[in-house]
Parts: C-alpha cells; structure tokens; sequence
C-alpha cells in the first residue's frame, strides 16, 4: 500500500503539471521523461510540458515498433517507451579511471564526475518494478555498484500508472503493473476526456508529499478517483500472459527440451533483448590507451549473454550456439535469478518482444515449453562447448 504521508489523492491539472516540472529543475534535479525523438517515444530531458509526446502513442508488436498520433490528447498515452530508465542509473558507458604518464612518472584518476541528480517522470508501474530488481542486484547485494548507489539515492521518482495497455504488456500476469502500489515518491493518474484533462495525483514519501504541497493542488473528488481506478483497472485486460506457476522448476527440468532448438533457427543472437531489458545488468571492462602509450582508460560497458565473448573463459567460450545462449538467457531470468535475488528478472514490460527483429515471443516460449511437458532432467550443466 501507498506509504501515509499525511496527503490525499490530489486533483493536478496542466498548469500544475507544468509547475511541477518547474519546481523539480529549481530543486536542482535534472528532470528526465518521455519525449518524441527520432520516430519513437524515448526518455530525454524535460522543460516544459510541451516537452511530453502530447497525443502520441506507438503501435508495439513483436518485431514491429510504429509510432502514430491518435488524437487522444493524452500525455501518457502510451505503452512502455523505447529505453528504460536504467541507461541513466546503470549506464551503458562509464569510464572507471584512466592513467596519464609524464615522462616516468604516472598519475591515477578516477571518473571524478559528481552523480547526477535525476527527476524522473512518467515511470510506468513495471519499472519501478524494473528499478527495485535492480537495486537488489547492484545496491543491495554483497558486491554493491557505487554508481548505481550514487545515482539512485539522489533520484526522485513521479509515476504515472497505466491507463491502456501495448499489445505486447504482459505485466498483469506478473503482478507488476498496470497500477502502481509503492516505490514513487508521486504517482500520477491522467484522466483527458471533452471536459477535463487531469491527473489524480497522490504521495508515496514525505518528499513526493512535500512537493504536493508546495504546489498547493486540490482534493481530487470522490467521481474522479473512481475514474482513476476504473482506468487503471481496464488496462489490466491483456492479451499475452506467462504462467509463472513452477516456473523456476519447468525451466530447469526443461534443459534438452526441443523448442531451443526451434527458437534457436529463428534467434540472431543480436543482443536486442538484453539492451532493451529493463533489468539485465551485465557489463564488460574495456582497456584502451592512445598509440604513444601516454594515457590509457578503463571503461566499463554494458555486455550482453548473447554475445559469444560474454562466457569466454581459459580455452574458448562455453556457449557458442544460440541454442545455448537463448537457454541461458531465459532459464536466468525465471530460474536462476529466483535462487540469486528472490525474484524474477522479468517484469513484463515486452521490449524484448517489441525489439526483437525475428520477432520472438518470450510469452509464448514459456508457453511451449510448458504445452509441451517437460521432459527428464538432464544434468545441471552444459556440456563442454555449450552446443547441446
């Protein structure tokens, strides 16, 4: 349940929205939410509320991306958008440190750069589900990420709940969205019909209900929350779904089963999936250093299972068929990370549907798998070159 800070459900009209993007920058955050780029829905700074993708949804089906006006004029009148907001808590580039020689001697910096402190607004129910994932893996864990740490401690988060739901959402059955119970420290509800455009608007920490208050908003009425709720409610209704009964267990009974082998003839092995995944954490460090041997860096980049060098080791690397990184990656996420972290890695958000160019349904693989049985347990690991 929403954490009682003393605040009622609040009635935000536009300007108010306005305000609140103005109040966040002169509390010095770098305010970041959806905004139009490049023929996509993707996450950028914001000044002002002409900013946002106002009347802007994108059609999402697997391997299929369009976005289209519909003439709703809602703010937030779309799925999930193209990135995530782990590109700005975990980076996909950061340099760690880099050495500079004059003549013998050497000298060690760090990054140096202070963290950012990040507003974000428009965060969809399944990634503050994303978020909390990742503050297990890289805040919580024995081996914690400082610049994880660094960056989401400062950050604040305006949700906004789910009023319609892409075709290639799945959430519901994951129970991460489409409403939002905790996590934000705002949580936002747009309602646009002919007589109004709002936001029903309501606290999750005292500082999400001290900028309610400083923005002075009204009590949003009883006929408008019922609204609320019955809009968050109708976007509950989706086509796709994973049964998550025993799913830990049908994935790792299910290691020779042969639909790796049928996603396998379809797989690229691209890497999409993971990049576009809202929790996939995997990074490589990388070494460079200028041709006169005077400044070398180390950098830090995200990585992903499906490249061939992601499991290199003495000797070569232990999954070279797509078979066996495919299995990897999604036995991973419902399996091993349950034994890991103690949860899923998987939040149902359906970018890796929506960008995958075969156009491959983790829903429906699960599916399969289950619709099929799983056959007899093979050993726990793979064999020596990871092909079978």
């Amino acid at each position: 349940m929403t954490p009682d800070t003393g605040m009622t459900r609040a009635l935000m009209d536009l300007d108010a929205l306005e305000r609140l993007i103005g109040l966040l920058a002169r509390c010095r955050y770098e305010v970041l939410g959806p905004t139009v780029s490049d023929g996509a829905i993707v996450y950028g700074p914001l000044e002002k509320v002409a900013d946002l993708p106002l009347g802007w949804t994108a059609e999402q089906e697997a391997g299929h991306y369009r976005l289209r006006k519909n003439g709703d004029g809602l703010l937030f009148g779309y799925g999930v958008a193209a990135q995530s907001w782990k590109r700005f808590l975990h980076p996909p580039e950061m340099r760690l440190f880099q050495i500079e020689r004059d003549g013998r001697d050497l000298r060690f910096e760090d990054n140096g750069e202070p963290a950012p402190r990040y507003a974000f607004l428009g965060v969809r129910p399944c990634e503050i589900a994303a978020i909390k994932v990742l503050d297990r893996v890289l805040s919580e864990d024995r081996f914690a990420d400082p610049v994880y740490q660094s960056r989401r401690q400062s950050a604040f988060v305006a949700a906004v709940n789910c009023t319609h739901s892409a075709p290639t959402c799945f959430c519901a059955s994951l129970g991460t969205g489409p409403g939002a119970q905790q996590g934000f420290d705002l949580l936002l509800t747009e309602l646009a019909s002919p007589d109004h455009h709002v936001f029903i608007a309501e606290a999750g920490t005292p500082a999400g209900a001290e900028i309610l208050r400083e923005l002075d908003c009204p009590e949003a009425t009883e006929a408008l929350r019922r609204e609320a709720d019955a809009a968050v409610a109708r976007a509950a209704s989706q086509r796709r779904r994973i049964d998550t009964a025993g799913i830990r267990d049908l994935l790792y009974d299910s290691f020779e089963h042969p639909r790796w082998d049928e996603v396998a003839g379809r797989c690229l092995t691209c890497a999409n999936c993971t990049m576009v995944c809202p929790t996939c954490f995997c990074t490589a460090v990388e070494d460079t250093s200028e041709v006169t041997g005077a400044r070398a860096e180390r950098w830090r980049k995200w990585d992903s299972c499906f490249t061939q060098s992601f499991s290199y080791i003495h000797g070569g690397s232990v999954r070279m068929s797509a078979k066996s990184r495919y299995r990897q990656w999604m036995t991973h996420k419902f399996a091993a990370w349950i034994d890991q972290f103690g949860t899923s890695g998987c939040v149902g958000c359906g970018r890796c549907i929506t960008w995958c160019p075969a156009g491959i349904d983790i829903t429906a693989e699960v599916c399969a798998i289950r619709e099929g049985g799983a056959p007899a347990p093979a050993a726990a690991m793979e064999a020596p070159n990871g092909d079978d």
